[in-house]
């Protein structure tokens, strides 16, 4: 399988540097990394930095956010990844910074290659300064802003040398506090070393228990299904989901279809799509504590 870190984080707070850097280690390991960078525009001068790097695989989303480009422009992306590129290890997608987390994670976490992707979680690179000046950006933006941060795995606070001492212990006590999961390292210039990353985002793989409210970390996980399901029965299971379910999404074969129906939720409502192809059945779910969710078939 292979490994995907969604890098985020708000406009200007650093990525791209954190991108290269991170690029360069995995190769350094002896790995190979890919790269899949999302841009508004129709030309991304920041790609230009990472092929600078060379013999990188590189796919580009651009005209749009990854939120809302379109399902089938990522996965046609991610799909040209795994089959042009079979021997890539780690796979670093830079969203834009106007991209939803829970958004970008359900883009990336297609039931088509599931089984192919470890999505290790998403680290999220914080503007200190901007977090000081948070209050000036709109209600819309600063939610993003907001969010992008608590739903992360694992946080760098960049640009920590544009702060006073006191300034600096200060933003790192309401940040941690605003997410109390996700470990915090403090940057200059986005430099961090993935080998720590790593470590620290998959030794919290296995979710521990933690109370409701921040500091949740996004997850996905996949169910698959051999037999046909009952599409009353299903959806009655999909009524008793929790909250802490964002999105699901999968192709599913039902009792007395011929074919597979590709299903979609979100934020409580259900839609069928009926596909003209035998697809395996499987459903991607993306929320917070999802060790628990399971369905199980009608007997």
């Amino acid at each position: 399988m292979m490994d995907v870190y969604l890098l985020s984080g708000f406009l200007g707070s650093g990525k791209t540097s954190l991108l290269v850097q991170l690029v360069e280690q995995v190769k350094k390991s002896g790995r190979q990394p890919a790269v899949l960078m999302n841009e508004f525009g129709e030309l991304n001068v920041d790609s230009r930095i990472v092929e600078d790097a060379g013999e990188v695989p590189l796919k580009e989303l651009l005209n749009g956010c990854i939120c809302c480009t379109g399902a089938e422009s990522t996965e046609a992306q991610l799909q040209g990844l795994l089959t042009d590129y079979p021997e890539i290890d780690v796979l670093f997608i830079e969203t834009t910074g106007a991209a939803h987390p829970v958004e970008a994670l359900d883009a990336v976490c297609s039931p088509l290659f599931a089984d192919q992707l470890d999505v290790k979680g998403i680290v999220t690179v914080v503007d200190a300064k901007r977090w000081i000046d948070r209050d000036k950006l709109s209600p819309r933006m600063l939610t993003l802003f907001l969010e992008q941060i608590r739903h992360a795995n694992f946080l760098l606070l960049n640009k920590t040398d544009l702060l006073t001492d006191s300034q600096l212990a200060f933003v790192t006590m309401q940040v941690t506090q605003f997410n109390s999961y996700a470990p915090l390292i403090q940057t200059v210039e986005a430099k961090a070393d993935f080998s720590y990353i790593e470590k620290m985002v998959n030794a919290a793989a296995p979710k521990q228990p933690v109370a409701t409210g921040s500091g949740l970390p996004l997850t996905s996980k996949t169910l698959s299904f051999d037999q046909p399901i009952n599409q009353e029965h299903f959806e009655d299971w999909v009524r008793t989901i929790p909250d802490s379910v964002y999105r699901m999404k999968g192709y599913i074969q039902l009792e007395g279809s011929r074919y597979s129906h590709l299903f979609q939720y979100a934020y409580g409502m259900v839609n069928w799509m009926p596909e003209y192809i035998q697809i395996p059945s499987k459903l991607v779910i993306i929320g917070e504590q999802l060790d628990n969710i399971q369905y199980v078939p009608e007997n």
